[in-house]
């Protein structure tokens, strides 16, 4: 007879904001369990901030997170993000509110498509290869974390740069299947990034995916005109990340 391990339980602070959410991320790495669960109790919430949601969309892919009692302001940030909250299980089986009895949803927040210029759908994806070697450029470490974590669940092979310099360097020394760069970044910005790989006869065909917080139209022309394959719009749906790389690196 197997035995039922308990889940880890981890409280959420009252405010998620970006230190925050690299505290908690790395609070929540090393607790994770090997077997079993990790329960976030998100009812005090009260600030949840885009890095946060993205630890939260990243952290729910894998199934071993499930979301507890989240709150008004836990909800709110997501939908004001047109993130679909309908996984997150308000009220429990019986129907008292989050506060009298913890509810569980182990399947939470399942985003709408959100800005993506090459519109692969979650079904189109395929397993990628084990080989398949992808460049995350973004000077943000919560969100190279957040790549690394969904893109390494997949099977990816991921390289990571801290800026638009340093992601030429590790091109010069690397060969990859897929580029995914920020925009606003110091020392080299996302667009110079993709200016130089394009000049370059070893990165002309690339695949390159710009992920921001920009969803200007101007700014998508930009990209494109210096030669992006695609634009996604922070936070990400990992699912949709991963369908999208495997139809421009199939």
């Amino acid at each position: 007879m197997q035995t039922q391990v308990d889940p880890v339980r981890l409280k959420l602070p009252a405010v998620l904001d970006l230190a925050a959410a690299e505290e908690f991320l790395d609070t929540m790495c090393r607790q994770m369990p090997a077997e079993g669960e990790m329960h976030l109790d998100a009812s005090e919430v009260e600030v949840l901030t885009v890095p946060c949601i993205q630890i939260m969309l990243s952290a729910l892919q894998g199934g071993q997170v499930a979301i507890q009692a989240p709150s008004a302001a836990f909800i709110s940030a997501f939908e004001d993000l047109g993130l679909d909250c309908s996984g997150l299980d308000r009220t429990s089986a019986n129907g008292a509110t989050p506060s009298d009895e913890v509810a569980v949803a182990q399947q939470a927040a399942q985003p709408r498509p959100v800005s993506n210029e090459i519109g692969a759908s979650p079904e189109q994806a395929e397993r990628p290869d084990m080989t398949k070697r992808i460049l995350t450029i973004d000077d943000s470490k919560t969100i190279r974390d957040m790549l690394m974590l969904t893109l390494a669940d997949a099977g990816f092979d991921v390289l990571q740069a801290v800026d638009g310099k340093d992601g030429l360097d590790v091109l010069d020394r690397e060969q990859v299947d897929v580029v995914i760069t920020d925009i606003n970044m110091p020392k080299m910005d996302g667009y110079e990034v993709i200016r130089h790989m394009r000049s370059n006869s070893a990165h002309k065909t690339t695949p390159i995916l710009v992920l921001t917080t920009e969803s200007e139209a101007d700014k998508k022309n930009l990209a494109r005109a210096a030669g992006a394959t695609g634009w996604m719009v922070k936070p990400f749906d990992p699912d949709r990340l991963i369908a999208t790389i495997n139809k421009v690196a199939p």
